[in-house]
């Protein structure tokens, strides 16, 4: 009697698991079935998809595909409207329940309704998404008059002129940069581009930012190994494996990595309002100043306050906080992996190589050792250098590191060229996806080729960019703050690196030292991979030596 009771306790348990169980698949069921149906009432309406299945959705099309697992999410659309070359630039797809019903648009008309006519709010898991990296209310996430506010704070110290009083304390970083290079080079060994580029970046924020050393290049500290260790930990929308998707130690690591960025800028940012106050200038007095010194002037203006305030508004620090992180998380995004595909393009365009060279040659001289202080004392020498500029635009039209997701609404519909039914954007997640867009055949001839050339031809030339096509920050009220700042410091950077480093792309090489054959998308090995935004895949593994040197 006294052995059968345990087994006799256990049923009950047993039971309630058999119950919940029998709950939690009944409600997937229905949840699968209501997905699903939408799916089908928008295809009676005549809405554009791939196939779809009524069990699987679009997950056997996307399957099909071949890519990598790890590839970025934009890349499938550029990849299914080649499958399926009748699918038009506006189409929706389910992947529920390994990702959300989106309506995918790379077609510029589309774009501008959506993104500048309407300007729909943020995707809401976006916010999910960020807050392990910057915390909450930033900039990219918060919404109406709110996020109006704090823009507007924002925007004096990012603009152009603005920036220009900063040039030299960027090429000060680039020097370092070069002097890191210069070691690699000088040691022949093996590594990967995008790690040392994303630590010039941060460098470079943090002068632009904060006018702090941060010293990313040489050294390190809790807010560059907590932001690094935080884009490891972010869940990938495409992971399938659950042990990866649902990591249980994931919670506390975001706890201890934010606290550790958090502390470090507490105390950067009491030390910059300290020197402000000690220092303190008049405010027409024109000067290099910080972004975040302009955002506190913008801010205590609003507030009717003096500049001479004695303390930091704490509801200002902890916006600060959050914002510097995000200024982090999007300028390392957009500068550093597009440098690493700068260099892994013109690495096989020797003809682009030449091109660029020649312009460097003409307004720096042939003299590299001078480039950096001409840089440095005449900024504006950058406004002379329009292939350069087309290199960068270029690269961000074939690699672009980010796009823009919007949640519909069921009050708008969007006005599709040659369809009579507007396309419902509730309850869809409405996709603006930019690499698609850049590399579209109707808008691009040539769309895979990298041809600087497109930004220097004529109007009325075949290759002249159609408006609205080229997208990479994106346009309208929720455009990218920071653009003024990537096109600047790569500028800087490409002049003062390309003529003096050979950078030799070593996807063989890092492949055959781990003994597999890595992935590809459309025979592309350096293929953009999601992490935290579109990298190169593998951190581009990479040689690099002295130009002229063997």
């Amino acid at each position: 009697m006294l052995f059968s009771m345990p087994a006799m306790g256990v049923r009950p348990v047993l039971s309630a698991f058999g119950v919940l169980l029998l709950v939690v698949v009944a409600r997937f069921f229905v949840k699968l079935y209501t997905m699903r149906m939408r799916m089908v009432k928008l295809r009676k309406m005549g809405m554009p998809m791939p196939p779809h299945s009524f069990l699987f959705g679009h997950l056997i099309v996307f399957g099909k595909l071949g890519i990598p697992n790890d590839v970025h999410g934009h890349v499938y659309c550029r990849m299914l409207r080649r499958a399926y070359p009748d699918l038009p630039p506006n189409f929706y797809v389910d992947i529920w329940p390994f990702g959300e019903q989106m309506l995918m648009i790379s077609d510029p008309t589309v774009a501008y309704q959506v993104a500048q006519e309407s300007s729909l709010p943020k995707f809401e898991y976006l916010k999910n998404y960020m807050t392990p990296l910057t915390g909450d209310k930033d900039l990219l996430t918060m919404e109406g008059k709110e996020w109006k506010t704090w823009r507007g704070i924002y925007n004096p110290g990012f603009a152009a002129a603005h920036l220009m009083t900063m040039v030299p304390g960027i090429v000060e970083d680039t020097q370092v940069f070069c002097d890191v290079m210069t070691k690699y080079a000088k040691a022949g060994g093996l590594f990967k581009l995008e790690e040392i580029f994303t630590r010039l970046t941060v460098d470079i924020i943090g002068r632009v930012i904060l006018d702090t050393r941060m010293n990313a290049q040489t050294s390190s500290n809790d807010l560059l190994d907590g932001f690094r260790s935080q884009v490891q930990w972010l869940p990938l929308g495409n992971e399938i494996n659950p042990f990866r998707k649902y990591r249980p130690l994931r919670p506390l690591v975001f706890w201890y990595n934010l606290r550790r960025m958090n502390n470090w800028l507490s105390r950067e940012l009491d030390a910059r309002f300290s020197s402000r106050q000690a220092t303190h200038f008049p405010p027409t007095l024109k000067r290099s100043k910080p972004v975040i010194d302009l955002a506190l002037d913008a801010y205590l203006a609003s507030r009717g306050e003096s500049p001479a305030t004695t303390g930091m508004d704490s509801t200002f620090k902890s916006f600060a906080i959050t914002q510097i992180k995000l200024f982090l998380f999007a300028g390392h995004d957009t500068t550093s992996s597009t440098l690493c595909y700068v260099n892994y393009l013109l690495a096989s365009h020797p003809a682009a190589l030449a091109t660029l060279t020649e312009e460097l040659d003409t307004v720096f001289g042939t003299d590299l050792s001078e480039t950096a202080e001409l840089i440095a004392q005449n900024p504006h020498l950058l406004n002379k250098l329009p292939y350069t500029t087309a290199v960068f635009r270029e690269t961000l039209r074939l690699f672009p590191p980010a796009s823009t997701l919007r949640q519909g609404s069921p009050s708008f519909s969007l006005s599709i060229p040659n369809h009579p039914t507007p396309f419902p954007t509730f309850p869809f997640t409405v996709w603006i996806v930019s690499e698609a867009m850049h590399r579209c055949p109707l808008l691009w001839p040539r769309p895979d080729e990298f041809l600087p050339e497109r930004w220097i031809v004529p109007e009325g030339h075949e290759l002249y960019p159609v408006k609205g096509a080229w997208r990479p920050f994106e346009f309208g009220p929720r455009n990218c703050i920071g653009q003024e700042v990537a096109v600047l410091e790569s500028k800087i950077i490409i002049a003062c690196t390309v003529r003096m480093f050979e950078v030799l792309p070593a996807y063989r090489e890092w492949d055959q030292l781990r003994g597999r054959e890595g992935g590809r998308v459309a025979g592309e090995r350096a293929y953009q991979v999601l992490l935290g935004s579109a990298k190169p895949s593998d951190g581009m593994p990479a040689r690099v030596r002295l130009r002229g040197k063997e």
